[in-house]
């Protein structure tokens, strides 16, 4: 995009600089010609002039009087009243500028000087020209590189909100560009991203209702079929054992179902190193908090890999930090470890912590206690469970929250690796 903008804007720098420096740098080649030819023939007139005044005064025709008339290494032929031809200086070999004038009663006047001086001065100012226009078009060129970058990074910038909005990443983009389209269509994809998170919670919510009832509604029905396949009736046993292993069936085909829909929730998820992904993460969110006079600390190992997408991950633990920011204190830290085969990822900080009365519900979608919407640890939650993992709140005082996410291979865990502590600034 930068590279077709920046074409446009100096194809039109060229397009202009060769409309205006071609004419501009011809007048002025005319121009000098010109000047010099005018200078020339008002020293033409002058000489005649005097020797006017020789005739008038009844004088014989001095040349020598108007010598001081004549440039330098000029020549001047005088053709008296009488049809005499006089000259005073060398005659000129090559390229020469003549001027005339006629004297009274008859008679003339011819002043000739080399032309090597007019074609240096047309050379000159016709080269300054040229420097001129090369020097606009210089200046073009940086300003069309200014603006190219100018109009090109923003339109990149949104074109990556898009991509990460399509890979889950729904948290809002503050930043705007200064260009009231563009800024608008930042708005548009913040609102878009705000309504996604919705109704992504929404759904969770739906298949973790819906799955729950009807677990409960089988379980329910298996003991209900259970106690029947007892029954002394040997007729009502057997009907009620069929019903029991049709039960069953359908108990295996829920779960497999529900796996199926884990399993393509989670198809973006890839092997990703923590000791490379969550340092991004956390540089992102240090100085949100050392604006507020807080510090970001992070300790993880060498080598965890664990299973998971991307953006979701960004979008999970960016809504701890930022849960952190607005209603934690005190230092905050981000940890991971691996336990059992699984990869904890652990953010806590120094503050008050979780009400009791909310902790039981703080995942809960509306569940907030300072104001907002309630909705960031559902939509969090919901994002980590997509990718087959889980969040949970540890401990409501200090405020810890886990997620556990799946590692790909657990052969490959380095339980005893060395750690990459980040203490964060001094």
């Amino acid at each position: 995009m930068r590279k077709k903008i920046l074409q446009a804007i100096l194809l039109a720098v060229a397009v202009t600089g060769l409309a205006l420096g071609g004419p501009l740098v011809y007048t002025t080649v005319l121009l000098v010609e010109n000047t010099v030819r005018t200078q020339q023939q008002e020293t033409a007139s002058r000489i005649a002039d005097q020797i006017d005044d020789q005739y008038a005064r009844g004088s014989t025709l001095d040349l020598e009087a108007v010598r001081p008339a004549v440039p330098r290494q000029g020549y001047l032929k005088v053709v008296d009243q009488n049809g005499n031809i006089h000259s005073l200086g060398t005659p000129i070999s090559g390229g020469t500028v003549t001027s005339s004038a006629n004297t009274v009663p008859r008679g003339s006047v011819e002043l000739s000087i080399s032309d090597d001086n007019m074609r240096s001065s047309q050379l000159s100012e016709g080269g300054l020209v040229m420097l001129l226009l090369v020097l606009s078009v210089s200046i073009g060129t940086v300003v069309a590189t200014l603006t190219a970058r100018r109009l090109a990074e923003p339109l990149q910038r949104v074109a990556e909100r898009a991509t990460r909005l399509g890979d889950g990443d729904f948290r809002p983009d503050p930043r705007r560009h200064g260009v009231q389209e563009l800024d608008a269509l930042a708005s548009a994809l913040d609102a878009s991203a705000a309504a996604l998170a919705q109704l992504i919670t929404r759904e969770r919510e739906l298949v973790g209702d819906v799955s729950h009832q009807l677990r409960s509604r089988l379980t329910a029905l298996q003991l209900r079929l259970e106690a029947l396949a007892m029954h002394p009736e040997q007729e009502t046993a057997a009907e009620a054992g069929a019903a029991l292993e049709q039960a069953d069936r359908l108990a295996e085909v829920l779960d497999e179902l529900l796996a199926a829909a884990r399993a393509a929730r989670a198809l973006g998820a890839e092997a990703l190193d923590l000791a490379t992904e969550l340092p991004g993460i956390v540089e992102e969110w240090r100085q949100r908090l050392r604006a507020d006079g807080r510090v970001l600390r992070m300790k993880v190992p060498d080598t965890l890999v664990v299973r998971a997408t991307p953006a979701r991950l960004r979008e999970a633990i960016g809504v701890l930090l930022d849960n952190a920011l607005q209603h934690g204190g005190g230092t905050v830290t981000v940890s991971a470890r691996i336990s059992e085969g699984t990869a904890v990822i652990e953010v806590t900080d120094n503050g008050s912590g979780v009400p009791d009365e909310l902790a039981g519900h703080i995942f809960e979608r509306g569940v907030s206690g300072h104001g907002s919407t309630g909705v960031g640890l559902a939509l969090a939650r919901a994002l980590v469970d997509a990718d087959g993992g889980r969040m949970q709140l540890a401990t409501a005082r200090p405020a810890t929250f886990v997620i556990f996410l799946p590692v790909p291979k657990p052969d490959d865990v380095l339980a005893g690796v060395g750690w990459r502590a980040d203490p964060g600034p001094r």
